[in-house]
């Protein structure tokens, strides 16, 4: 059964894909393990009662076989299982079945990406994309952007980038007079590069945690630092370069959403806002592919914990 399918006194059985899992205790000292599934449609709470293993935080990424019943808590679907494995060799399921893709031609949209780093007439900056490019191709175009939240599908970094780009586009017409349009359009094509770095990847293509770089350092120094290093080997002028780099360390707004810097300049500005456009865009899209017309979403957690409704 597709887990977008699921409704409270259902019962399910069937393989899916392991998001997340945490062995924990509750309050009277019994083990359980409190997990998320998913497949192509969606996603699940997972819980599993009076379970001390072997299933853990070591096997998120991977697939496993269960039977439970659906139910609801506190407004949220939940998966309670009385049966628990992970599946094996010669288990006979559909990986395509499991993991969410981004809803896009990837050649098509390679195409778009390659036509918007084309226009750019700052020949340092268009430099550095294609390089960065060439060296992470193959991981920029199939990871996730995120282990949740939004766009954690496969291609789903070449999905908000490319989307980003648009849009950045769009509005440094809008503010042409005094943006550096090649500014912005880097900076937002490289703003996440380096989560290629921070995340680990399961078999299955999903981030399943991070790395231990990606924790200590994170995505924005890792990419400014690569930025710089890039600018250098093209010869781009330190300050053009210095410019890229705060644009990467500030493009998430503010230190408590994670910026390592305010944004001091029109284009990191104008990139701090496209990213938390798309990203929460992308949020009300997947909500709403699961709301019927009509009705309210359950509450998300991500987007101030409110309920979306869904016009008709």
């Amino acid at each position: 059964m597709n887990l977008c399918d699921i409704q409270a006194g259902m019962s399910i059985s069937g393989f899916y894909l392991l998001k997340q899992a945490s062995l924990r205790t509750t309050a009277a000292g019994k083990p359980y393990l409190a997990a998320a599934i998913a497949d192509r449609t969606g996603a699940a709470e997972l819980k599993v009662w009076d379970y001390s293993g072997p299933i853990s935080h070591e096997d998120e990424g991977k697939v496993v076989c269960l039977s439970g019943r659906v139910s609801d808590f506190k407004g949220a679907l939940q998966v309670t299982a009385d049966r628990i494995r992970l599946a094996q060799q010669n288990d006979n399921y559909d990986l395509s079945l499991l993991v969410p893709a981004a809803p896009l031609d990837v050649q098509q949209t390679l195409q778009e990406l390659e036509q918007m780093l084309s226009s750019m007439e700052d020949a340092g900056y268009q430099a550095v994309c294609r390089e960065m490019l060439r060296r992470h191709h193959r991981a920029f175009t199939t990871i996730p952007a995120a282990k949740s939240v939004h766009h954690g599908f496969l291609n789903g970094l070449l999905m908000h980038t490319v989307t980003m780009m648009k849009t950045a586009l769009f509005l440094a017409e809008q503010y042409g007079d005094f943006l550096d349009r090649d500014l912005l359009l880097a900076g937002t094509f490289l703003h996440d590069f380096a989560k290629i770095q921070e995340f680990k990847v399961s078999q299955t293509g999903l981030v399943t945690d991070y790395t231990t770089q990606g924790q200590l350092l994170g995505h924005l120094v890792m990419g400014a630092q690569e930025a710089a290093q890039v600018c250098a080997q093209c010869g781009v002028s330190p300050e053009r370069s210095m410019l890229l780099q705060h644009l990467i360390l500030s493009h998430h707004g503010d230190p408590a959403f994670g910026a390592a810097v305010l944004p001091q300049c029109a284009e990191a500005e104008l990139l701090s806002y496209i990213d938390l456009i798309d990203s929460r865009m992308e949020i009300y899209r997947e909500v709403l592919d699961k709301t019927e017309p009509g009705q309210f979403s359950d509450r998300v957690f991500a987007l101030d914990n409110k309920r979306l409704y869904r016009h008709r």
